[in-house]
């Protein structure tokens, strides 16, 4: 899918409001066609326990784990945007809701009683519900973004508007309590692992190194004690992605990962020296890809000794690269390109290691195909065995993306997702397990028959179950399978609400769950294997000034027929601040990206809907063909159809709209999309539904399909548009031509705005400069707004304040929001 804008951040949260709540009823009624769903969420918060593995990276950076159920990062539930670090305790053990009744017809999905304690934040936090107040770009954009809780331990990040500047701390969550208290202020501490002897004792990344320059530090400490640090390494490199374990022997078995040189040698920029030409020559596909022309250094993950013990270790003789010697780290890529520490993963006791590379046999452009590699730790790179190779296991059809390789507690089994299809990112995951044998990896299927596709994992205590999370009618949910699992199993989800940004088994086998929903960007709580909630940390819709009063009420939904589809469609209702139903609202009609995404129950510090209503609409947010979720073969019928089957969902959603929400004004709607989205918007721009509205927003879309090998990862036109071009042609009857917006620029008459960046590298620039030139020409109102310095996506807070005022001085214009006597 090719990039969207709902993005899985770690945004602002505070922790404790010192509640407990139990639930008391869960029901999931099927929504008949018209029926408006208010959601009852139990609002919870939760974090990852993740027995000594920490520290998720931000995604500006390493825009994710490569899934391939996800064109765009911000989809995969493993991708993290600005996602701050967090740690657990390893041996640690260890849900408010609010009604509303928008309609008659009222479907509730959950109902919880809350009781508070005694802590008097626990009150002032419930007191915040009845003040509420806009959510305006600024109160997004400077709210705290927290990490996705992890047990004990998690980041705080926060930017000033006034000072212009970020800043970062630790904090240190008893979860016992939900007590908070300050564990270390600054941003050099950027991972914490704790690897005992006690349940303290910890080694963090400190990202500065006074040997190296543009190295990083290891240090030992324990963590109720921290200015007894001691630094144990210095490494030469920019690594990251620590993951370590305690060895039987005492010492400490480490992974991270860094680029490497083509030998092998770990890649430090700071210290290369300096070409003296700035030519780039390139013989194969990638030349880049996402923001960056890509270079002979590679990412590679490396293996490291601690020797030592009771928190005095030293490094032991150098790391060991187990990527280069599978052919060329030219080819062989661990983690992958815009991947990150979910793409290995070292087993409990330390004596080895698994990870994901793309297959080297295959151009890197053109398929999706990966596979995951098993070594010894004391072994080489010349030692790695695929557990998976390409048609090598019982399963010939298992061909194409893998992720998410995991070992069990046990040590006896590796659990990961794999798709069939060999140029399809957005295949359906399967779940597989294998034994960590290397003489025979005996590669079991489980419930492959369920039409969901997980996207992260994690294991139980016994190593008898598996929890996965999936996208599953516009939520995530977390979902148990079983070993004994077979083809048929029909998982059944333990959450309802809210999309995971994080969780992980405790040892008691609750589950520690850190996700976010439509009105709170961070709920931190613990679920049974069973489904019930036991505990409730943190929401951040109570705590943090910014987002008082929000909560469920705020978000409807409705599904409606379509003639596209056998099934009914999805879309979500968003209100505005001090909505009132007997009033007249313009709507604002979003389109999501991909096109295999979804809108889901999710916050977002670019999209955000509840931004986009409380400039006074009510907002749309349908997810029509394509969408995932809702079956695949929904997601797959997109396939050949960019421009018919999504579009006449979307009108159809309008239509619905139209004839049944009396507080809509349709004659005052204005549309946006990005990526697909801006796609769809720049297709409906030049057919009769622009004529439907009263201004457009494309931001990142494509205008040309002809432009579409522009790209960097060309197995996603190959896939959806039903091949390469030179099989399909690009005359009449080809996708590449038929779905063309460039077609019908005679009809472009919609005030149009458009956004396109520089390092967009998977829709060039130059797809927004053409479409904003064919608007001028043609003497539309247009405008064009450009970041010389963003990708994708608008990650930077200044440039994302620009980027929202702009937008909305642009629609609130053309729909009468404001009084402005001009958009400009």
């Amino acid at each position: 899918m090719r990039g969207d804008f709902l993005t899985r951040i770690a945004p602002p949260m505070l922790i404790g409001i010192g509640a407990t709540s139990q639930l008391c009823a869960k029901m999931r009624n099927t929504p008949e066609e018209g029926t408006l769903m208010g959601i009852r969420g139990v609002l919870s918060a939760s974090g990852r326990a993740l027995g000594d593995i920490v520290a998720p990276y931000p995604i500006c950076k390493n825009p994710g784990e490569r899934h391939a159920a996800w064109r765009d990062p911000i989809h995969h539930p493993q991708y993290r945007y600005n996602n701050p670090h967090l740690a657990l305790f390893r041996y640690a053990s260890h849900s408010c809701d609010f009604d509303l009744s928008f309609k008659p017809r009222i479907s509730h999905l959950g109902c919880v009683k809350m009781k508070p304690n005694s802590r008097a934040l626990a009150g002032v936090a419930l007191a915040t519900i009845s003040q509420v107040s806009a959510l305006t770009p600024e109160t997004l954009l400077s709210a705290n973004r927290y990490g996705a809780a992890e047990f004990a331990l998690f980041t705080v990040q926060n930017y000033s508007f006034e000072k212009k500047e970020s800043s970062s701390v630790w904090k240190k969550l008893e979860l016992g309590t939900g007590d908070i208290s300050v564990w270390y202020e600054g941003s050099d501490i950027s991972e914490v692992v704790f690897v005992g002897p006690s349940p303290t004792s910890i080694i963090y990344v400190n990202g500065t190194n006074d040997e190296d320059n543009g190295g990083i530090s290891l240090y030992s400490a324990d963590a109720l004690s921290l200015e007894k640090a001691k630094l144990i390494a210095s490494l030469p490199a920019p690594f990251s992605g620590l993951k370590a374990r305690k060895t039987p022997s005492g010492d400490i078995h480490f992974l991270m990962y860094a680029k490497a040189y083509p030998n092998g040698t770990a890649y430090n920029e700071a210290l290369a020296s300096t070409p003296a030409s700035t030519a780039r020559i390139y013989d194969s596909i990638y030349v880049r890809h996402w923001d960056t022309w890509l270079t002979p250094q590679k990412n590679a993950v490396f293996g490291g000794v601690l020797r030592g013990g009771n928190g005095s270790y030293t490094l032991s003789g150098d790391m060991t690269n187990y990527v280069t010697g599978i052919s060329n780290v030219t080819t062989a890529e661990s983690p992958y390109d815009q991947g990150g520490p979910g793409d290995y993963d070292l087993s409990p006791d330390g004596s080895a290691v698994v990870f994901l590379t793309k297959d080297i046999s295959l151009p890197l452009a053109n398929y999706t195909s990966t596979q995951i590699y098993y070594v010894p730790f004391n072994g080489s790179a010349a030692d790695a065995v695929p557990i998976n190779p390409r048609g090598g296991t019982k399963y010939a059809e298992a061909q194409g993306a893998s992720s998410s390789p995991r070992f069990s507690p046990s040590g006896k089994k590796i659990a990961y997702f794999q798709q069939n299809g060999i140029y399809y990112e957005s295949d359906r995951n399967i779940l597989y397990v294998a034994d960590a044998n290397p003489e025979d990896f005996n590669v079991t299927r489980l419930a492959g028959d369920w039409d969901r596709s997980p996207g992260s994992l994690d294991w139980a205590t016994d190593s008898e179950t598996i929890f996965v999370a999936a996208p599953d009618l516009a939520r995530e949910r977390i979902f148990p399978i079983p070993l004994t699992a077979g083809d048929s199993y029909e998982p059944q989800n333990i959450t309802n609400e809210g999309v995971p940004a994080e969780f992980h088994v405790l040892p008691d086998n609750s589950i520690l769950v850190s996700d976010s929903k439509i009105w709170s960007s961070r709920d931190i709580y613990t679920v049974t294997p069973e489904g019930e909630v036991t505990q409730t940390y943190f929401q951040a819709n109570l705590v943090d000034p910014e987002l008082a009063g929000l909560g469920p009420e705020i978000v409807s939904e409705f599904y409606y027929e379509t003639n596209t589809s056998e099934i009914k469609q999805h879309a979500w209702i968003v209100y505005p601040e001090d909505f009132d139903e007997s009033k007249s609202y313009p709507l604002a009609f979003l389109t999501h990206g991909g096109p295999q995404g979804a809108w889901f129950n999710s916050w977002s510090t670019r999209w955000n809907y509840k931004v986009w209503a409380d400039q006074g609409y009510v907002v749309i947010a349908p997810n029509p063909t394509a969408s995932t979720g809702f079956g695949q073969a929904l997601t797959d019928a997109v396939q050949g159809n960019w421009g018919s089957l999504p579009y006449w969902d979307l009108v159809h959603a309008w239509r619905y709209v139209n004839e049944t929400l009396d507080y809509v004004d349709t004659s005052r709607g204005i549309e946006a999309g990005a990526s697909f989205g801006g796609y769809m918007t720049n297709w409906i721009q030049g057919h009769e539904m622009g004529r439907w509205f009263r201004a457009l927003v494309t931001h990142d879309g494509s205008t040309s399909t002809l432009n579409q090998y522009a790209s960097e990862e060309l197995w996603f036109m190959n896939h959806d548009f039903n091949g390469p071009f030179n099989e399909t042609g690009l005359l009449p009857g080809s996708p590449y031509y038929d779905w063309n917006p460039l077609r019908f620029v005679d009809n472009w008459a919609t005030p149009h705005f458009v956004i396109h960046n520089d390092l967009d590298f998977r829709l060039p620039v130059s797809e927004g400069i053409l479409l904003f030139n064919m608007l001028q020409t043609k003497g539309v109102p247009s405008r064009f707004l450009n970041f010389p310095d963003e990708n994708h996506w608008v990650l930077q807070p200044e440039n994302s304040l620009v980027w929202h005022n702009e937008i909305f001085k642009w629609i609130n214009y053309y729909s009468g929001v404001s009084n402005a006597t001009s958009p400009y």
